[in-house]
Order: structure tokens, then C-alpha cells, then sequence
């Protein structure tokens, strides 16, 4: 399969995607239950990670879209780790014997993408990897379908997907949660960033109301929550969801982006009284 460069109009897609990218309401009880997950399994991440120079929230995502987070599976492509791989890629990995060790197999996955600390781990080039991983098969030949692997109980997607090797349906919805949507979520609970976000630059801040963990029953009151948190968005390493709420990781993202707190969180107070 041809393979796309990630050109400066590639990258500025990914980022406009990313920034921009909504949870489906119906899915955000699975998509925090995935995440919760692989934040448990977090250690084994980043054991293999760190030796490759690797973020282990890309393992993580890979591992949770190849093998439904079971580490009795290949991170190549989800095939049992008691043999070589049989899918594609076959016969893997090429030396040692079976049955392989998940972080054997996962740095032999991840050797073979021929990724490591020289990789663009930008957010851009997180993103590009991540599809790269899964093929560009949709962006060549289904362009009208931002591809599922990524975008899947977001915003951007909603049907078409291959139902088997080589074979579309314009109909048929992908029951996977993508990969950019997980690293959307886990990007707006603090559970990992990106290498290319500077820190935020003051401007013109958005009418604010006082913290609070729970939504407003003035839906004036909820929809200024939701415009301050869509500002915030517009910040490079900023990420938090658009729900209303006024609460802990809204009012951390405030504090990054001005200096203070939202009026009335405890930790205001905590840091006055020092």
C-alpha cells in the first residue's frame, strides 16, 4: 500500500480533528472504562516504552485496537501469543521461540513500525503513526470516511468501514473506539501529552463562572461553562471535555491559561492562605 508523507496540510488536519474531536455521549461510559484500563496496565506501557523510547499511551491505544487490551495476544495484530503471527504481519517475531512474553512481542511490533525516540511524537505525528499502524487504506481509497481506527464514537464518524480484507460497506459502523479518540479523552484527564504543545499564551478570557463539579440548572450558566471550555481547547496542550461542568480539570486548565483558578475552587484559597 502506497504510503502518505505527513505533510504541513496533513498535520494541520490532524491537529484541527484532534482539537475539535467530541465523544459521543452514548459511548462515554465504554470509552472511560477502556481508559480506566489501560491506565491500570499503565506500568507494562511504559516498561516497554521506555526502552524504545516510545510514549506508552501509543502502546496503549495499539494495544487496546489490536487486541482488545489482552495481553495474551501479539500487539502486531491481536494473534495468541503461544506461536508466531499467522495475519499479517506473519511470522512474527522472527527470532526466539514460542510461547512470547506480550512486552516481547510488543517491542518486536513496534521495532518493526521502526518507531522509537527518533519518531515525531507531536501530537500531528502521533496521529499519522496511529494511522499508519492500522494502513491508509480509507484515506486512499474511501476519502469521504475519515478512517474508524482513529475517529471511531466521535464526532467524526459515523458509518463505512472494510468488513473484511478488501471488501467496503458504506453502511456498516465500526463497534471499536478509536484510537485519536481515546488519546482525546486521556489528553483531557492529564494521562498524557504530546511533545510538540508549548505552554498556553494569555488572552481574552471568556465570561467564567464559579467552580462547581456538577452542571448548572440555568442552561445560560452551561452554555458559558461550554464556551470557556471550547477557549480552552484553542490552547496547544489544553484538552477538556465540552460538558458544562466547571470542575477540577476545567478550572486546571484555567489555571494554566491565566494564572488563577475558578472562583470559588479550594485550591485558590489553599494557595492564598500559603
Amino acid at each position: 500500500m502506497a504510503r502518505i508523507a505527513l505533510t504541513s496540510a496533513l498535520r494541520g488536519e490532524y491537529e484541527h480533528l484532534f482539537n475539535s474531536c467530541q465523544i459521543r455521549p452514548a459511548k462515554a461510559g465504554e470509552v472511560e472504562a477502556l481508559i480506566d484500563k489501560l491506565n491500570g496496565n499503565r506500568a507494562r506501557y511504559q516498561q516497554v516504552g521506555q526502552a524504545l523510547g516510545v510514549p506508552w499511551g501509543f502502546i496503549a491505544v495499539v494495544h487496546n485496537m489490536e487486541s482488545s487490551q489482552s495481553f495474551t495476544g501479539h500487539l502486531h495484530n491481536g494473534d495468541p501469543l503461544t506461536a508466531r503471527t499467522v495475519q499479517v504481519p506473519a511470522g512474527r517475531p522472527k527470532s526466539g521461540n514460542p510461547p512470547f512474553t506480550w512486552e516481547e512481542s510488543a517491542e518486536d511490533a513496534l521495532l518493526l513500525k521502526k518507531l522509537g525516540a527518533m519518531t515525531d511524537w507531536s501530537l500531528a505525528g502521533t496521529l499519522y503513526q496511529l494511522e499508519l499502524y492500522n494502513g491508509f487504506g480509507y484515506r486512499l481509497h474511501h476519502p469521504h470516511v475519515l478512517t474508524p481506527y482513529l475517529w471511531s464514537y466521535s464526532n467524526h464518524y459515523n458509518s463505512g468501514k472494510y468488513v473484511a480484507d478488501g471488501t467496503w460497506s458504506d453502511s456498516a459502523v465500526s463497534r471499536q473506539c478509536g484510537a485519536a479518540v481515546l488519546l482525546r479523552r486521556m489528553a483531557e484527564r492529564g494521562l498524557t501529552e504530546f511533545a510538540d504543545q508549548p505552554k498556553p499564551v494569555v488572552a481574552t478570557v471568556p465570561l467564567v463562572g464559579a467552580y462547581s463539579m456538577s452542571a448548572s440548572t440555568d442552561p445560560l450558566q452551561t452554555r458559558r461553562v461550554e464556551v470557556l471550555q471550547a477557549w480552552l481547547n484553542t490552547f496547544p496542550g489544553i484538552f477538556v471535555k465540552v460538558d458544562g461542568i466547571p470542575g477540577k480539570r476545567t478550572s486546571e486548565a484555567y489555571q494554566l491559561v491565566t494564572g488563577s483558578y475558578l472562583p470559588g475552587d479550594p485550591r485558590a484559597r489553599q494557595r492564598i492562605a500559603a
